[in-house]
């Protein structure tokens, strides 16, 4: 009798579909996982930009957000927000409130941030809600 070495082509091909279909279910949790994490990032810097922002207008004499803007912790903030969404959609800056939004990137809802401390998550998208476009102020 002749022994047979090694394996077949049919079991191999079966050997690569069971990696393939593995290797797919890993990948789509790992990307939720990494948008995920691009939101809490966005919402973290949306925290420090609250935080400069209340600096800023600590600062300023008299008390204003005029300009606030331009400042460099505002600014950094807004670039950390934009690496992990793309875009800052909304700063919207008053004399005596702001308000800033960003879209979120694992869910389809915006995150809102305003001059009174309020932080909020909400589904939608900033460029299609009236939030932050005309006022200073989430709602």
């Amino acid at each position: 009798m002749k022994t047979q070495k090694g394996f077949t082509i049919i079991e191999l091909i079966v050997v690569i579909a069971i990696i393939a279909v593995l290797a797919t279910i890993v990948m789509i949790n790992v990307t939720q996982y990494i948008a995920k994490g691009k939101d809490a990032a966005i919402k973290g810097n949306m925290a420090s930009l609250t935080t400069s922002a209340a600096v800023y207008f600590n600062e300023q004499n008299p008390n204003t957000y005029t300009n606030m803007a331009n400042n460099a912790a505002v600014t950094a903030a807004n670039t950390q927000i934009n690496k992990a969404s793309g875009t800052l959609n909304y700063l919207n800056v008053a004399d005596q409130a702001w308000c800033a939004c960003a879209n979120l990137v694992a869910v389809d809802n915006y995150y809102c941030v305003d001059s009174t401390g309020l932080k909020e998550e909400a589904a939608g998208d900033c460029a299609t809600t009236t939030l932050c476009d005309t006022t200073t102020a989430c709602h």
